[in-house]
């Protein structure tokens, strides 16, 4: 192709003025970053003046002596939970407790705050019962 038929055919063409411009489509210069936050600001005159403050601050454990690894092979066996249910929860918190106090014969079902059962919803951040109870 011929040096007239590229130039007409990026005169019909065009060019995409609508797409995000890339690190790939500026100058040698040119550097737009991956969408992390600055840790300071742009001057007037384009210098960069950094603020300790908006440094963000990595808080590590000290992990020295910790035996586990950081690695899990692939040949460990899949492993499968049930489906965690309200009768499931209830079997493995408050039966036994109930369970325990009938055998005893100390069971009163006037006082079953004991157990953990709560008769109202009132001064709970999300109240369960009646306003957002699935009905």
């Amino acid at each position: 192709m011929g040096l007239l038929q590229n130039l007409v055919r990026g005169f019909v063409r065009g060019s995409d003025r609508m797409a995000e411009i890339t690190s790939k489509m500026g100058p040698k210069s040119f550097y737009k970053g991956r969408g992390a936050k600055r840790t300071g600001y742009l001057t007037s005159n384009k210098k960069f003046v950094k603020v300790k403050e908006m440094v963000p601050e990595f808080v590590v454990p000290d992990l020295t002596g910790f035996k586990l690894r950081p690695y899990v092979s692939y040949k460990v066996p899949a492993v499968t939970e049930e489906k965690m249910t309200a009768e499931k929860l209830f079997q493995e918190t408050a039966a036994p407790a109930i369970q325990k106090d009938i055998e005893n014969g100390s069971f009163d079902p006037n006082n079953l705050e004991k157990y953990g059962f709560e008769p109202t919803q009132e001064g709970k951040l999300f109240q369960l019962y009646p306003k957002n109870y699935v009905q």
